[in-house]
């Protein structure tokens, strides 16, 4: 092969491995969800550059474990106020009131990835304790116990503050009665795209906060969607969600190159949760790809 011929060679290589636009990803993604089952949400936001893609980015899904992001929010921005210290202990208990009437209910440890907490029932443990909980294993018992400290109202309050319009947090895990009424923690991918781009940006609270809120999310213990398909040297500060028929996943992921994004998967009305968790890391990693 000539030198000429080998430059031309290198050229059509080249061409071949282009990356593509951020509309192609799109519309790839879109045809891999169009033959799934369920609806699905995309929001993600390229902090390196600026770049955005939205699928159903203001539908609304019901929050699932993702409202405990917001919650670990309001306690940062509660305890820099000095309402409490991080420090502070509170006493475990399993006796909550219903939105709906007061009236009182209890958490069972069947139903929470957290088991353990129940064997502590009146001890007391630090308020970091049990947020870093409510995060990094989703314990509903103590996002409860925090949501009873800081108040469902003003999660919503300072999600408003920011900007983000359909997000809300009404009550806590397991609030049967409301669950029948309708009233449920509802989100949307835009607006939990927003609150990770505030935590990045170290626009929560203080700097010292946010930076705390991401040593927490990269704490987490469960990591089927996001992380699943990517490099094991890829970091993801992230919060999932999940209940019959939906799964999330939402946060921020951290390239070895310094790299990094917010990405938000939501999913509702999927008759099988493993395929749904399985097209969310596909997702991911399409995204990841693009990105890299």
């Amino acid at each position: 092969m000539t030198k000429h011929g080998f430059l031309l060679f290198l050229l059509a290589l080249t061409a071949c491995v282009q990356k593509p636009s951020l509309d192609e990803l799109k519309k790839s993604i879109e045809a891999k969800l169009a033959d799934q089952p369920g609806t699905y949400a995309v929001a993600f936001s390229n902090l390196s550059s600026n770049e955005h893609l939205f699928i159903n980015e203001h539908e609304l899904f019901h929050a699932a474990s993702t409202m405990k992001t917001p919650v670990m929010v309001e306690v940062y921005k509660q305890a820099t106020a000095g309402k409490f210290s991080l420090k502070d202990s509170i006493i475990i208990k399993n006796e909550f009131f219903s939105i709906v009437d007061g009236s009182l209910y209890s958490l069972t440890p069947d139903s929470d990835s957290d088991t353990l907490i129940y064997k502590h029932l009146g001890e007391k443990r630090t308020i970091y304790s049990l947020m870093y909980d409510m995060i990094i294993i989703s314990s509903n018992l103590a996002t409860n116990l925090i949501i009873d400290l800081v108040d469902a109202k003003n999660v919503t309050k300072s999600l408003r503050e920011i900007g983000a319009k359909n997000i809300q947090v009404l009550r806590g895990v397991e609030d049967g009665k409301a669950f029948a009424a309708g009233l449920n923690n509802q989100v949307t991918a835009y607006d939990l795209m927003l609150l990770f781009e505030k935590i990045d940006a170290e626009e929560i609270v203080t700097n010292e906060a946010s930076m705390g809120m991401v040593d927490i999310l990269l704490d987490q213990r469960f990591n089927e969607i996001i992380p699943a398909k990517l490099p094991t040297n890829v970091k993801v500060a992230h919060k999932t969600g999940s209940i019959t028929g939906v799964q999330h996943d939402s946060g921020i992921v951290y390239l070895p190159d310094g790299k990094k994004y917010v990405l938000v998967l939501l999913s509702k009305n999927l008759p099988d949760a493993d395929a749904g968790v399985a097209v969310l890391a596909d997702i991911s990693k399409m995204i990841y790809d693009y990105v890299n």
